[in-house]
């Protein structure tokens, strides 16, 4: 009875192995669908001028310094697939949410305590829960 155990144990733990990176591949489209929701509708479109217009919009304005690369401050994508991901996996940890999303953790160690201010999520332990969920 042992031995039929212990080998229908390997065999779920084999088939587990195998299904792993397809969970991990769904969690992470899912939290991408989420985070493109809104983005190229009319109501986003249009919505602020390209840099480069509001720059010459207005040439006598003193310089900020050198100009920012990557994504605007602010424009949440990221806090938007966080919050997916907390939603689809509640519990979640900042390193497993950092996987899914494919960045460094450290980011998410200044996003999620803001939103768990803005009263979106909580943390209980390590894993990150929606708030009042």
């Amino acid at each position: 009875m042992a031995d039929f155990l212990d080998e229908k144990k390997r065999e779920i733990e084999a088939r587990l192995k195998e299904l792993r990176p397809l969970v991990d591949e769904f969690h992470r489209l899912e939290a991408a669908a989420a985070a493109l929701d809104g983005v190229g509708t009319a109501s986003g479109a249009g919505a602020r001028a390209p840099r480069a217009s509001r720059r010459a919009a207005s040439p006598a304005a003193p310089s900020a310094g050198p100009r920012r690369r990557g994504r605007p401050r602010g424009s949440g994508t990221r806090s938007k697939q966080a919050l997916e991901l907390v939603r689809t996996r509640p519990g979640i940890t900042i390193p497993e949410i950092a996987e899914a999303m494919g960045i460094q953790q450290n980011y998410l160690y200044r996003v999620m305590p803001s939103l768990a201010e803005e009263g979106k999520v909580t943390k209980s332990g390590r894993g990150w829960h929606l708030r009042g969920g």
